[in-house]
């Protein structure tokens, strides 16, 4: 928790590099978070540790909360900057750091917590899709939310297992652990509560043209939002309420 009167500093460490669409639109993936996340009188860094950009410990210590990104690589591989991602984010757990998994930040984080993650064994997930929140958990007391949430997803990976001491807080159709929170500290989100529709779309472009989908999976994504709208606002303030402490 920040000191009383201490201006708070958050870091996103960004595991992706910014497609064409989204730093023309929104001045990168950085500004996409900082738009969802960011309230007034805070300040925000980003750490491109997908280029090997991390923050050192002395810099560790000036950040209230870390907020790690999705990225086009698995979570369960063992590139060189991953495996520096799984000693920091360790790092900061044992620090009690605030820190918010998104996509593979989700993944990632719940491997460096002893998790398994590999591919989904029903395959893609792209779209808008119901998630169910835990109904036996007070996480979300403060909050008054709904049962379901809508949230973008777009992934081919999944959080199969998890350590015992980590609470699942959400579920879906299509994949069991869509959200998890460990401690105070640490929550993943399986979905992109920071995405809007725009960057979906043109997200599900570039998959095709890079032949990583094929077309019926295209339609299909494109299809559930013609018919259904992410809760954003719902999924901003819960992600918000952690990362400050406020839930």
């Amino acid at each position: 928790m920040a000191e009383l009167g201490r201006t708070k500093r958050f870091a996103v460490l960004l595991c992706a590099e910014d497609s064409d669409y989204v730093k023309r639109k929104y001045g990168g993936y950085f500004g996409v978070f900082v738009g969802m996340l960011a309230e007034d009188g805070e300040i925000w860094d980003v750490f491109r540790v997908c280029n090997g950009h991390f923050p050192s410990d002395d810099e560790i210590g000036l950040y209230d909360g870390f907020v790690i990104t999705g990225s086009c690589n698995d979570a369960h591989g063992n590139d060189a900057w991953i495996c520096k991602l799984l000693i920091l984010l360790k790092k900061l757990d044992s620090l009690n750091k605030k820190v918010l998994g998104i996509c593979f930040g989700h993944q990632v984080l719940a491997r460096a917590l002893g998790g398994k993650v590999a591919r989904a064994t029903s395959g893609w997930d792209i779209g808008v899709r119901t998630i169910n929140l835990s109904t036996s958990t007070k996480t979300f007391s403060n909050l008054k939310l709904p049962a379901r949430l809508s949230l973008i997803e777009c992934h081919r990976d999944e959080v199969q297992e998890l350590p015992s001491k980590v609470e699942v807080l959400a579920s879906s159709d299509k994949t069991r652990i869509e959200m998890f929170r460990f401690g105070d500290h640490l929550m993943g989100v399986q979905g992109h509560p920071e995405y809007t529709k725009d960057i979906l779309l043109q997200l599900i472009d570039c998959l095709l043209k890079r032949n990583l989908i094929e077309e019926w999976i295209a339609i299909k994504g494109r299809a559930s939002m013609e018919d259904n709208e992410p809760d954003r606002e719902a999924w901003k303030q819960l992600c918000t309420s952690f990362l400050k402490g406020r839930l």
